[in-house]
């Protein structure tokens, strides 16, 4: 059976030590490109939440972070996340890769100003 998470803390504690620091270092990233933002797990991963609008949803798998759902930007941002595009709405980020901090953080405020 799968484990149920009440709390981001939770689910980030249920990572190897590597993929916390990972987790975590994105969970911050997000949170401080949308200030004011909450955060809450959704579908037993962790969501990003603007008042009570959800922002951005984030899992661990085995060898990568996913980021639900990334809309489809304009064009020059569409560039920059275009290689980490795996389904149209959905953006990984390698565990052998740095994270991206910049482009996170301009994802994030993309997303929450589609939200305004």
């Amino acid at each position: 059976m799968a484990e149920r998470f009440d709390t981001v803390d939770e689910y980030i504690a249920s990572f190897p030590a590597e993929v916390q620091a990972i987790l975590e270092d994105l969970r911050a990233t997000i949170r401080d490109a949308v200030p004011g933002s909450g955060e809450t797990i959704r579908y037993q991963m962790p969501c990003v939440m603007v008042g009570d609008r959800y922002l951005v949803h984030y899992a661990g798998w085995s060898k990568h972070i996913g980021l639900y759902p990334v809309p489809v930007a304009d064009a020059d941002l569409e560039a920059e996340i275009a290689p980490l595009r795996s389904d149209k709405d959905t953006v990984k980020l390698m565990y052998d890769r740095p994270v991206p901090h910049d482009l996170l953080s301009r994802i994030a405020q993309f997303i929450a100003a589609q939200h305004t």
